[in-house]
């Protein structure tokens, strides 16, 4: 039941975040050069969002250096903080009292929950990678 708990998660954390990868493939990452500008950031860095949005998804999804994944993940979501919600990172919202970071904090402790657990069975690694 662990290993199927793990599939669970990793499906979950990775199909959700692939639906980020496809929209920024198809509309493209321009928009994030502000955010970045405005934090004194080479705009280039936007390109790194395919990498934890379309590439790091599909490894966990077949489970394959699935920590690694992870951790790109949970990095890349800590960015979406400081760069897009900002002070709005623990403002909560008026009507459901949720934080406006809400979502990333939700994939951090998932993405982070995924780098302690490993891949499980159910992976193309099968924890044999020295990285899982």
């Amino acid at each position: 039941m662990n290993d199927a708990g793990k599939l669970i998660l990793r499906l979950t954390v990775a199909g959700l975040m692939l639906f980020h990868g496809v929209s920024k493939m198809l509309r493209g990452v321009a928009w994030m050069a502000g955010p970045l500008q405005s934090h004194h950031l080479p705009t280039f860095l936007a390109y790194g969002v395919f990498l934890a949005e379309v590439l790091a998804p599909v490894l966990l999804i077949i489970g394959f250096l699935t920590r690694p994944a992870a951790v790109i993940i949970a990095f890349e979501m800590c960015m979406a903080l400081y760069l897009v919600v900002g002070p709005h990172t623990f403002a909560l919202d008026k009507q459901t009292g949720a934080p406006g970071g809400e979502l990333q904090f939700f994939y951090i402790g998932a993405s982070l929950a995924i780098a302690f657990l490993g891949s499980g069975r159910f992976a193309v690694s099968k924890g044999k990678d020295r990285w899982d």
